[in-house]
């Protein structure tokens, strides 16, 4: 093992932040014999009672409301959570006591053996991820997925017995303390400005995005999206084996038309997305780099166009609500960036009400200028950031005030015209208005179902 990061039986393990990833390190670090100490914003009251059951667990110390130097600093180890920035006082005076502030991402080169898969990009991750895991399932193999998605690491770290492959969308917060994280394969889906509020500015970004394959060794492969601009500019750093997707027959998988088509030696094979939301050109862009990890993983053409038949949309994501009046109602509450959206609306042919706003990320709106101009019709901006859209965006479309999710539905519905598409596709956070995207998108579902009801 060397010194790749392990938590062994006496270490002191300090754990930033009881979330989702914070409550599965806990378990694993006691697990392992570690004396833990747990250091979350909230109060005592205000945690979940799940999280709140915890307290009085042997060998786990608390502080409540606040985070400190004094506290933490008594762990041989901090294990922060990715909501948390890693840049602030506090990270400094960690660092200059030569604590080591890690994520989940950190442990695998220690403690798993299986091959890994991790998916990176601006857009896409958990398509590609979770798309990734059938194709792999439908072979047969027994499959961990996990990370971003919603499920830790550290999960399957408890219990790691089973399982054939981790395949694993990560973030660029996980990726800034991922230590020596080195999957087998690694996905890069494409780049474009996203949580600039956190990293500062988009260069800074791209740097945390890049760390997917910085530990990469011999052996291991990059898959690329090779049309992507960005992800062209950042290939100088990449040393591993590297293989393309993207609309040229020189790329390991091409995208022609309605197809995917690998060449995987002299015979190409062709894959057709039969699946609804993979027919379209985000669909393509998704089904090209799995199909490219199912392969380098024994996944025969067979098992694969069987699973691109069948796979079904995922909630939030260019999801179809309904057809009311004539007028089609798409869910897309996961588009969180100025990336998103775009892609977004490329695949609507019809004329689109769009529904955005929410909480600023750093983004730059006038980045939509051109696909507002040629998509949308009317643009209904909700939430704290509905000024500076509005700004940024007034020429290109009608824009329209709403003062809540129900205001802009209906709104929506007396805009949009037999034919018309209405798209909430928001380019921003939701903690304006929401607990999460997962709320504001069943919130708008919710706001279509009422159109057709009386009263």
């Amino acid at each position: 093992m060397g010194n790749r990061l392990q938590i062994l039986p006496g270490v002191k393990v300090a754990v930033l932040g009881l979330g989702v990833s914070g409550r599965a390190a806990v378990k694993y670090a006691l697990l392992q014999g570690a004396e833990v100490f747990v250091s979350d914003i909230r109060s005592k009251e205000e945690l979940t009672a799940q999280e709140a059951d915890l307290f009085g667990t042997a060998g786990i110390h608390w502080e409540t409301g606040k985070h400190t130097a004094q506290f933490l600093a008594q762990a041989d180890m901090v294990i922060i959570s990715p909501g948390i920035s890693i840049i602030s006082p506090l990270m400094d005076d960690l660092r200059f006591r030569s604590i080591p502030i890690v994520g989940e991402l950190a442990f695998a080169e220690a403690a798993i053996s299986k091959p890994i898969v991790a998916v990176t990009g601006t857009n896409g991750k958990t398509t590609v991820t979770t798309l990734v895991g059938e194709l792999l399932k439908k072979a047969g193999k027994r499959v961990f997925i996990g990370g971003n998605i919603g499920i830790s690491l550290f999960d399957y770290l408890c219990d790691p017995e089973g399982i054939d492959v981790i395949v694993l969308e990560v973030s660029s917060f996980q990726l800034e303390t991922a230590g020596d994280f080195s999957p087998d394969i690694a996905i890069l889906l494409n780049v474009s400005p996203d949580h600039l509020d956190r990293h500062g500015n988009f260069r800074k970004y791209c740097e945390a995005k890049m760390k997917i394959f910085s530990h990469q060794r011999k052996g291991d492969v990059a898959i690329i999206n090779g049309d992507d601009p960005h992800c062209r500019q950042l290939l100088e750093n990449i040393l591993p084996d590297s293989l393309f997707f993207g609309v040229d027959e020189k790329f390991e998988a091409g995208i022609s038309g309605r197809d995917v088509v690998l060449y995987p030696g002299s015979e190409k094979e062709i894959y057709r997305p039969g699946s609804t939301s993979l027919k379209n050109r985000i669909g393509l862009y998704n089904s090209a780099p799995a199909i490219i990890a199912a392969k380098l993983l024994g996944c025969s053409q067979s098992q694969i166009q069987t699973v691109l038949d069948t796979f079904s949309s995922l909630e939030h994501r260019m999801e179809y609500v309904a057809n009311v009046g004539g007028v089609t109602y798409y869910n897309d509450s996961k588009a969180t960036n100025t990336g998103a959206v775009a892609a977004a609306l490329s695949q609507l042919e019809e004329k689109v009400v769009l529904i955005a706003g929410g909480r600023d990320k750093g983004d730059d709106y006038g980045l939509l200028r051109q696909s507002v101009s040629e998509h949308v019709k009317t643009l209904i901006v909700i939430g704290e950031s509905a000024d500076s859209i509005e700004e940024a965006l007034r020429g290109t479309a009608d824009i329209v005030r709403a003062e809540s999710m129900k205001d802009a539905v209906r709104k929506a519905a007396e805009i949009a015209d037999v034919g018309d598409s209405v798209l909430l596709s928001p380019a921003c956070a939701s903690f304006d208005m929401f607990t999460g995207y997962g709320q504001r998108g069943k919130v708008f579902k919710r706001e279509v179902e009422a159109l057709g009801k009386p009263g």
